[in-house]
């Protein structure tokens, strides 16, 4: 598998550009706000949103400096519903960093999240980037409402398999879909090409959620990931909506239980994972996912062949192939 560092090679130089610029953008005259944001850029993980952006603007013509601001917004947004998540879920780490409100307590992690969203905006609207701070808009607009459908659909344990798709489509995908058309319309192209971008993001997004999905049923030693976590938060993933639909109403019982009123139980969980496992959850998923993934490489396959073209197609199997 090619190397995420293989990858970057044709957008490398941007890259380099757009961390000076993002640090920048963030810059704040309010001490404890500049404290916190110099903290935030230095976890900035693998770059995986900005690449997809620089490498739809190569494939669509250039990369210009509508890009760096497509990026950043899109990095700005991303961040503060990741924040503001992690107040909402009480989570003190994320990906074994301490998180903001870990550090300084939940109000400030909600100012810093609003802090984040608004000078994503304000970016935008200074650049007159207009129809960039649509397109990322409607992505938070839509993941919002993928977390809340979750929510609801989790509580009642009814999701069957196309409202599992609706929500990873917004909750997960609609970034990565925000990512690659932002890229393209950066980049000047007419809304039609902008659109078959976005088609092309959506697709890697879902593989990549459903990816994110199987992990939770791999050995942990391989992912960093316990086996089960998401039975605990009761997320009903796609290898758990397999096994549900193929398996006895008695089955079917103690499993909702299970999922509902036993997922601290270490001995149930595991026989949940267990239950998956034979009843070919994870390779049903893993189908679904290369699907997926095959659908989204003949899409970027229709544009000119270009670096930017193969390094694209690469990122998806990057996506899909990851360990962690």
């Amino acid at each position: 598998m090619t190397t995420l560092s293989q990858i970057k090679t044709p957008v490398a130089g941007h890259l380099a550009i757009f961390d000076k610029k993002f640090k920048a953008y963030l810059k704040s005259k309010v001490l404890l706000l500049d404290t916190i944001t110099r903290y935030i850029y230095k976890q900035k993980g693998k770059q995986i949103r900005p690449l997809f952006v620089f490498l739809s603007a190569g494939v669509c013509g250039e990369v210009k400096e509508s890009t760096y601001v497509a990026a950043s917004l899109i990095e700005m947004l991303h961040t503060a519903t990741l924040v503001h998540d992690d107040v909402v879920d009480d989570s003190h780490m994320r990906r074994g960093i301490f998180s903001i409100n870990a550090l300084w307590k939940n109000k400030i992690a909600v100012l810093v999240g609003d802090f984040l969203l608004s000078r994503g905006m304000l970016l935008a609207l200074e650049k007159d980037e207009f129809g960039l701070l649509k397109i990322v808009s409607r992505a938070v607009q839509e993941m919002s409402e993928g977390e809340l459908l979750q929510i609801e659909k989790a509580r009642r344990m009814d999701i069957k398999e196309e409202m599992y798709f609706e929500i990873i489509r917004k909750k997960t995908a609609s970034l990565i879909a925000s990512c690659c058309a932002g890229g393209a319309a950066s980049a000047g192209m007419d809304l039609q090409t902008v659109e078959r971008m976005r088609l092309f993001g959506e697709y890697t997004g879902i593989a990549f959620q459903i990816k994110d999905d199987l992990f939770d049923y791999e050995s942990g030693n391989i992912t960093g990931k316990p086996s089960g976590i998401d039975i605990r938060d009761q997320k009903m993933t796609l290898p758990l909506i397999y096994l549900l639909n193929h398996c006895t109403s008695a089955e079917k019982r103690w499993i909702i239980n299970t999922v509902k009123h036993y997922n601290t139980d270490a001995g149930r969980v595991k026989r949940l994972v267990e239950m998956v496992k034979e009843t070919g959850g994870l390779d049903y998923a893993r189908e679904r996912m290369i699907e997926f993934r095959e659908k989204a490489i003949v899409l970027i396959g229709s544009f000119p062949s270009s670096v930017y073209r193969d390094s694209l197609e690469n990122l998806v199997i990057f996506t899909t192939e990851r360990t962690t």
